[in-house]
């Protein structure tokens, strides 16, 4: 077992990979800090994040600051006494004091090909652009977002169909293999950063509820990644006769129309046609408000059978 004292960060799923990771190798860590637990699902019952449960499930201590830079906070992490912090989608800058107090320093496993996509969602904002590949970069903290200095990476291909959930699967196991792979060498000293080129970075800033509104105007490609880069969370969305519906996929079709961008140009068994601002996509799997998620089979069938041709979605 490496003896070196590691502290772990890191709050959601895609973090609890390079944990385990980290464990599985048989490093020595020392304590775990996560977000406190929140209020989730319809009945807002206090839930803990996916690290603190895996945390505990391998007896580890737990701290869960509301704000690490708090003195009381950052004094309780400082006496576990760290020689490498490692961060995984921890949620919060680090003060200056705690990425000064490890000998090894403090390392990020960030989930995209630095300098592009910077912030709290990468992984979303790669597939919202349509880009081909991602991948999953580790580098030194600093006082500034995601601006450290690059120590490994490794591409990963975004495919024609991954969705924001298969595509975090892929980089939350890659980050953890690379974790593993970097820190022989790391902590050997035989590490040579390389400085982001800062002027190339881009930014993946946390969604807000108008990234998920469906905007018809745009081209159906446009429209078939952010349905993708949408599923399964938060979910793309637009409006019927002023009732949202969670869009939960859509194909795109072959073909133009000259109707204005919303309009429903066709019903086909498996789906509705839309027009956008260039092509058309169809949905075909949706969630009425106030229903469960469905087909668009199972819901033309029912209550979907006596939308109209012409009508509009978006309004």
């Amino acid at each position: 077992m490496n003896k070196t004292r590691i502290l772990f960060m890191g709050t959601p799923d895609f973090a609890v990979s390079s944990l385990e990771a980290l464990l599985d190798a048989g490093y020595n860590v020392v304590g775990v800090v996560t977000q406190p637990d929140r209020p989730a699902g319809r009945k807002q019952v206090m839930t803990p994040p996916p690290v603190k449960v895996a945390a505990l499930r391998h007896g580890l201590r737990v701290l869960q600051p509301e704000r690490i830079k708090g003195d009381a906070a950052l004094e309780e992490v400082l006496a576990l006494e760290p020689e490498l912090i490692v961060t995984a989608a921890y949620g919060q800058i680090l003060p200056k004091r705690l990425l000064d107090a490890p000998r090894f320093g403090c390392i990020n496993v960030h989930a995209s090909l630095l300098p592009k996509y910077r912030g709290g969602a990468p992984i979303h904002k790669c597939i919202l652009e349509g880009e081909k590949e991602t991948g999953v970069t580790i580098m030194y903290m600093v006082e500034a977002l995601d601006a450290g200095d690059m120590i490994s990476r490794v591409v990963v291909p975004i495919e024609e169909r991954d969705t924001v959930g298969t595509l975090h699967d892929k980089l939350a196991a890659a980050g953890a293999r690379l974790l593993v792979e970097t820190l022989p060498a790391l902590l050997a000293g035989e590490i040579t950063p390389v400085p982001q080129q800062h002027d190339q970075a881009t930014f993946a800033p946390n969604l807000k509820r108008s990234d998920e509104r469906i905007d018809w105007s745009r081209t159906a490609e446009s429209i078939y990644n952010q349905v993708r880069g949408l599923n399964p969370w938060p979910v793309a969305f637009t409006t019927y006769q002023g009732k949202v519906w969670k869009i939960w996929w859509v194909e795109k079709m072959p073909g133009t129309s000259d109707k204005a961008p919303g309009t429903i140009v066709g019903k086909e068994e498996d789906g509705l046609l839309i027009a956008c601002g260039s092509g058309i996509v169809k949905i075909t799997e949706l969630q009425p408000e106030g229903k469960r998620r469905m087909s668009a089979l199972d819901f033309l069938r029912g209550a979907g059978s006596q939308i109209e041709i012409g009508t509009k979605v978006g309004e």
